[in-house]
């Protein structure tokens, strides 16, 4: 994989919806992933190039901050093809 992959995660569904829809339109990144942990916890996976995924971690962090609890934004830049193995239904 030559991009990135992206994630936030909240303690919050309302909080995880508002990120992606944030992280969406912010950049031109693809959700890869909408995952329900448990215990309230929602992760949003994206992927796209490095900055695009940067951007829109950041703009979903932000968004889900005015709402909610954000418990992780992270962002790997060019994973190496094991981890974005990960991703593969």
């Amino acid at each position: 994989m030559n991009g990135a992959i992206g994630s936030v995660e909240t303690r919050s569904l309302a909080g995880a919806i508002v990120a992606a829809d944030a992280m969406v339109k912010s950049a031109r990144v693809k959700i890869e992933d909408f995952r329900v942990v448990g215990s309230g916890l929602v992760a949003v996976t994206v992927t796209g190039e490095v900055a695009a995924v940067q951007t829109s971690v950041d703009s979903g962090r932000e968004a889900a901050e005015r709402m909610c609890e954000v418990v992780s934004a992270n962002v790997i830049p060019r994973p190496h093809g094991e981890v974005a193995k990960l991703l593969e239904p």
